[in-house]
């Protein structure tokens, strides 16, 4: 069962999807998803396998993406992203359905990391998900392309502060040059029907490197206190960090999945499956 389900937060609404299982709902979840995206593509996934399996699911479009308000659109902000993941859980929590049923944080690719920190700062999630998650880890730029982007960025920032004019570059193109994702798998996705669903727009506000590249993920580990879940492949994005991430955890399990790269964790419903039915196994015997 789906339905529209809204909140707010900073004063925008934020529109989501609530799926819940027809019968033996056990937990509900905040789902966020990867760099950019929006609740109709992996949340969106995540969250009907998840609710299938007895998990109640919200996953919805982040303030500046897809359905929801704010201003510059296309701004991909860690810290305001986990303003809105603690604003759902305020807005869970206010439903009498899901008042005393526990709450559970699923973060997909760069979500995960995302999630990490919201799931350090708030102590009303039970327990954690984590989907082929990168774990970004905030340091000086140290290369000289890495210097230019953040002074890109920085331009950028002060002149939407300034004049309310915002930069926008394509999150992928087939020749992978200007843009947020340079990745052939990336834009597979993104920029095909396969992922390219009408809500989502392809489109990356310079500014956000501000906020990205000086966000830490995996540092918020060791701040985690609640049990965690690692679903990962040697093949996804990063799986060295996947294995530093949950070195610093106090109660966490690793999952190794076979994929053929990142994105299959978006999309690849028998992935999603055995991914899924992992999860749930892990949270029946955690939130008992």
């Amino acid at each position: 069962m789906q339905t529209r389900f809204t909140f707010r937060c900073g004063g925008e609404e934020l529109i989501g999807t609530l799926h819940r299982p027809s019968t033996g709902e056990t937990a509900v979840a905040v789902v966020t998803g990867p760099l950019t995206s929006v609740k109709e593509q992996a949340s969106g996934a995540w969250a009907k396998a998840l609710a299938q399996r007895g998990i109640g699911c919200l996953a919805f479009d982040h303030r500046y993406f897809g359905e929801s308000g704010g201003k510059p659109r296309q701004l991909e902000n860690p810290y305001a992203k986990i303003e809105d993941i603690r604003a759902a859980v305020d807005a869970l929590r206010g439903k009498p359905e899901f008042t005393a049923k526990p709450i559970v944080a699923v973060g997909i690719c760069a979500g995960a990391g995302y999630m990490a920190r919201a799931v350090a700062e708030e102590p009303r999630f039970s327990a954690f998900a984590t989907i082929a998650g990168y774990y970004a880890q905030a340091s000086e730029p140290a290369s000289a392309a890495a210097r230019s982007s953040l002074e890109r960025a920085q331009a950028a920032e002060r002149r939407w502060q300034e004049a309310g004019i915002a930069e926008m570059i394509p999150a992928v193109a087939a020749d992978n040059g200007d843009v947020a994702m340079p990745l052939n798998e990336a834009f597979a996705y993104y920029g095909t029907p396969r992922g390219g669903v009408p809500n989502y727009v392809n489109g990356f506000a310079v500014q956000s490197c501000v906020y990205t590249m000086a966000f830490d993920a995996l540092g918020a580990a060791h701040l985690i206190k609640v049990p965690t879940v690692l679903l990962h492949s040697e093949k996804a994005l990063a799986p060295a960090l996947a294995r530093r991430f949950q070195a610093n955890l106090d109660d966490a399990r690793i999952v190794w999945l076979p994929s053929l790269g990142q994105i299959d964790f978006y999309d690849d419903e028998s992935l999603i499956a055995r991914g899924a039915d992992a999860v749930v196994e892990f949270l029946a015997a955690r939130l008992k």
